[in-house]
């Protein structure tokens, strides 16, 4: 994608507890994102956060750290995210999912 051309962020907010079957909806997303042809996605650990539910779920807590925040964060034109949501809608049920506008821009690679 050129630099500041216009982009879309896509966040869906899950948990490390939220699975299918034994597999990690996060994972599987980023999986899916990859098949997709997606410029890119990042699986973001929280230390602390509390979701619906209200209980907070914090790594500082060594016997309570089970189930921290995870957030898929991808970047791509308009049309490829709209194209992904449909996949994020079927295996991140109960997940918020958000997506904003955002600019791209890249420092030009220095030429050695």
């Amino acid at each position: 994608m050129t630099a500041g051309r216009p982009a879309v962020r896509l966040m869906v907010f899950l948990s490390e507890d939220d699975h299918i079957g034994h597999r990690s909806v996060a994972g599987m997303l980023l999986e899916r994102a990859r098949e997709a042809g997606l410029a890119g996605a990042t699986i973001w650990r929280g230390i602390e956060g509390f979701g619906a539910s209200g209980r907070v779920r914090a790594a500082r807590l060594p016997d309570l750290a089970r189930g921290l925040p995870l957030v898929l964060e991808v970047i791509d034109d308009e049309g490829s995210i709209t194209a992904f949501l449909p996949i994020v809608h079927e295996l991140g049920v109960g997940s918020l999912v958000t997506t904003e506008v955002v600019h791209m821009s890249r420092p030009p690679t220095p030429v050695a």
